[in-house]
């Protein structure tokens, strides 16, 4: 029986996709190209473009954004119903997380975007189970997106990185197709990418599924902003300047930006995500909106420093005359998971539809996708 998890990030993800559809870059995405792979592009793009779909922590990647879109595209135009999309989808999880994992922090180190480019790998399996392929096939179809594996930590904080997460998603996807028509890579390409990337090549371990290990967020923004975000929570409207919040080096890199000039770069700034919580309580989607004036001008005086002792989404957070605040765990990650009740919520704050009634075993996924497409 398939784990409750992977339903779970996938009701999760594909509520972020139907609040995301109205975003700028899911309409330039649509637009761009209407092909199959084209529509892969414009959901992918939707499902990711808010920031606050799922993401597996050990290899910081949210490994349903590029394989969930390839997956209900693809079965959607097959005919498959969502039980088989389930299936297929949470194969290409497990392939995507496992590569991030084994891969992290290298990725990282290099300025690669671990979603995208591991992502392509699992978009791949994922597609190749929709397409019915057997194991040879797969391997080439697995081969065939690695040739074409890119996305760059630079692009954060703007549309390219949910567009760059949706290309993977494309790209696993057309890798898939290429593999079902008969052409392959060799396995040497598996070598090669590795020591291009810096990555560490792994398969999914059936003892550990990654699923285990997800985190649904709490906060539409970067994973690394979420404990400190919970850190001024508890001193809302008490704390005096200057503040400061201490976090692992990779949260530095994944959320690197001071005082934003653009709600995008809010998202991945933590002195703004720390100011606003202080000021107004943690964000929700629309608050990303525009930039009040006075969270950006405290996130002026919010210094975020580096500190390796930390866990890698742990937060400390000092002021003037207060006690140290320490989250090791913001809400949504395996230690502190949401409930039903919780997920429940934030799927009705974003969209109307009812959901997790339309992710059902027997709904065929054509139904879905056109539901999900007309409220977008």
């Amino acid at each position: 029986m398939l784990d409750a998890g992977y339903r779970s990030a996938f009701v999760d993800w594909l509520a972020c996709a139907v609040a995301g559809s109205r975003e700028p870059a899911a309409a330039a995405a649509r637009e761009a190209e209407a092909s199959l792979l084209g529509r892969i592009v414009a959901f992918g793009t939707a499902g990711h473009v808010l920031d606050f779909d799922d993401t597996y922590a050990p290899g910081l990647a949210h490994c349903t954004a590029p394989v969930a879109p390839a997956a209900l595209v693809l079965g959607a135009d097959a005919g498959a119903p969502m039980g088989d999309v389930l299936v297929a989808y949470a194969r290409g999880f497990e392939t995507t997380a496992a590569l991030a994992r084994a891969s992290h922090p290298e990725l990282y180190r290099r300025g690669w975007h671990p979603t995208a480019v591991c992502g392509a790998t699992g978009a791949a399996v994922a597609s190749a189970a929709i397409l019915g392929l057997a194991a040879d096939p797969t391997d080439a179809a697995v081969n065939l997106a690695l040739l074409q594996a890119a996305g760059l930590r630079s692009a954060f904080g703007s549309d390219g990185k949910a567009l760059t997460v949706a290309m993977a998603a494309a790209v696993g996807a057309g890798a898939a197709l290429l593999a079902r028509a008969g052409a392959s890579a060799n396995d040497e390409v598996r070598a090669g990418f590795e020591a291009a990337y810096g990555a560490t090549w792994a398969d999914p371990d059936p003892e550990r599924p990654a699923i285990r290990d997800n985190w649904i967020k709490g906060y539409p923004c970067c994973l690394q902003t979420h404990s400190a975000i919970e850190a001024a929570d508890r001193i809302r409207g008490r704390a005096d300047r200057p503040v400061v919040v201490c976090v692992h080096p990779v949260s530095v890199q994944a959320a690197p930006y001071g005082v934003p000039a653009t709600p995008l770069q809010a998202k991945f700034s933590i002195p703004y995500t720390t100011a606003f919580t202080l000021l107004h309580g943690p964000p929700d989607v629309a608050d990303f909106r525009e930039l009040p004036d006075d969270a950006v001008d405290l996130s002026k005086d919010v210094d975020v420093q580096a500190d390796p002792a930390l866990g890698e989404s742990e937060a400390t957070l000092e002021a003037p005359g207060l006690d140290q605040i320490r989250v090791e765990a913001a809400l949504g990650s395996p230690q502190r998971p949401m409930t039903p009740e919780q997920l429940g919520a934030k799927v009705r704050s974003l969209t109307s539809l009812p959901i997790e009634e339309l992710v059902r075993d027997d709904v065929p996924a054509a139904d879905v996708l056109a539901i999900v497409s007309d409220d977008g």
